[in-house]
């Protein structure tokens, strides 16, 4: 019954923080981002104390449960594994601990975090490398099933569903996810959980814990003959039948060694001796209701209800041309700066607290946030405006980020916040090129920081050009993305370093 349950809230969880990274609309996170906020690295980087000492404490009570379900990479795996153990069975072996690796890396992992290189330290972060196959790997997929029902939904008159833009949004960052799913599955196939025992620095930090926990699988040494089941099972590899022990620094408490074990000679219960505790010297555990069970499955079939209407509560524009023509795309400038969405606060504060889980990327509706490719904050959102522009109503990114990079704030704050400010390019500006009026930059600049002015003072009635009120501007990027120069805009958006209130 424990690994039941232990399986169902594992899948719920699972399931709901993958379509978190799916749901382009953006609906989910208003019921279940919490979850993404439990994250063991993002709660810590955020200072979020209070989940920070709830996982610590969880770990402390129950072992390292937060690995076997709260983990996305963790369920992953086992979704690998049990897939594996499908046409193989019983392959597991006990191996013992190679500490000198594990502590290694977490003391490695702890001196980039403080030294600041985060770009590298989080390649190995257990939930950013998960967001990072979420995001490159499965989100394409699911968006083009998406378009498929949209295509036929359409043709039989009904508007469920709507077109998405399907498009790479960082190739360094799907070659790393590419990397980090192919290692991962390998590892996963043929050993279970040695990506979560011997690299995944949360897991190192939870198993020094965990050794000291509550409750934790047992060995009734007066019931165990000895057949190496539980061994042969144990995905963690955790387990020396013949010593009868287990290292509970890496156990997962998965429950699979109970669930094997044909004699009851293990016991999910209260530690009362290093070694040999009998059965009936135990504690025993409470029993799970099938109320709880029934509970975590309305949870399931809740979730992909709401997701399944999500698209319904969900329009996107359309950039078309009337078939008139072809419209080159924009490509990207050189900025002097890079740009941070509002509630970053300054561009120090975010790189050192992102994680690059890739959820603000995914949930961004208007394709402003890219991984960024520069070696020192690889794979950190960057904003760029060749495909829409950070429109004042929206914050989206804030409302998701699990780990303090951006810092919530509403869209009064944010019509206020100057993430940047607009440079004017003279040789791209059509009146100048094209010898034609635009004024397209000052029409839909929201904050009113673009005028048009004569391009000959001496001549009133020359050809307007734009000038920026770098005062008023707060780099949303509007004129750059609707500046009809191509390939490069004639006007273009670099960051500040500090943001500031106007």
């Amino acid at each position: 019954m424990l690994r039941t349950i232990r399986l169902t809230v594992a899948i719920v969880c699972y399931t709901l923080i993958t379509l978190l990274f799916l749901d382009f609309t953006g609906t989910l996170h208003t019921w279940f981002g919490w979850l993404a906020k439990i994250q063991f690295l993002p709660a810590l980087l955020a200072l979020n104390i209070g989940v920070v000492l709830f996982l610590i404490g969880l770990t402390f009570l129950l072992g390292r449960v937060y690995c076997s379900i709260i983990c996305p990479l963790g369920v992953f795996q086992d979704i690998i594994s049990w897939v594996s153990g499908k046409q193989k069975k019983n392959r597991f072996r006990y191996s013992s601990a190679k500490n000198w690796l594990r502590y290694g890396v977490l003391g490695v992992f702890i001196v980039m975090m403080v030294a600041g290189v985060n770009s590298l330290a989080i390649l190995i972060a257990p939930y950013s490398a998960y967001g990072r196959i979420a995001s490159s790997l499965l989100a394409p997929v699911w968006q083009l099933g998406n378009n498929l029902l949209a295509y036929f939904a359409e043709r039989m008159n009904s508007y469920a569903f709507y077109e998405v833009d399907v498009w790479t949004k960082g190739l360094s960052t799907l070659i790393i996810a590419v990397v980090t799913f192919t290692v991962l599955g390998i590892l996963a196939w043929r050993n279970g959980r040695t990506y979560c025992n011997t690299i995944c620095p949360v897991g190192t930090a939870l198993g020094f814990i965990s050794k000291y926990a509550i409750f934790k699988p047992v060995i009734d040494t007066s019931k165990c003959n000895g057949c190496g089941l539980c061994a042969r099972n144990c995905k963690a590899s955790c387990i020396n039948s013949k010593e009868h022990e287990i290292d509970y620094s890496r156990c997962v408490a998965c429950m699979n060694c109970l669930d094997k074990c044909k004699h009851g000679a293990i016991k999910y219960t209260k530690r009362t001796s290093p070694k040999n505790v009998s059965a009936t010297e135990a504690t025993k555990t409470q029993p799970i209701t099938a109320k709880q069970v029934n509970n975590a499955r309305r949870s399931f079939l809740s979730a992909s209800a709401v997701f399944a209407t999500a698209s319904v509560l969900k329009a996107q524009e359309k950039k078309v041309d009337g078939g008139l023509a072809t419209i080159e795309d924009k490509k990207i400038p050189e900025r002097e700066n890079p740009i941070y969405p509002p509630g970053a606060l300054s561009a120090r504060n975010f790189v050192q607290h992102c994680t690059a889980c890739q959820l603000c990327v995914s949930v961004c509706p208007n394709q402003v946030l890219r991984p960024s490719d520069n070696l020192m904050t690889l794979m950190q959102p960057e904003m760029s405006y060749e495909r829409g522009y950070c429109r004042p109503e929206c914050t989206k990114c804030s409302e998701v980020c699990p780990a303090g990079a951006i810092h919530p704030i509403t869209t009064a704050d944010k019509s206020a916040t100057q993430i940047g400010h607009a440079v004017w390019i003279k040789e791209n500006c059509v009146p100048l090129t094209d010898g034609m009026e635009c004024g397209n930059c000052a029409r839909h600049c929201p904050t009113g920081a673009i005028q048009m002015v004569a391009s000959d003072p001496e001549k009133p009635e020359s050809l307007k050009i734009p000038i920026v009120n770098v005062e008023k501007c707060i780099g949303c990027g509007a004129c750059e993305n609707l500046c009809p120069s191509r390939p490069f805009s004639a006007i273009y958006v670099t960051g500040h370093q500090m943001h500031r209130v106007i």
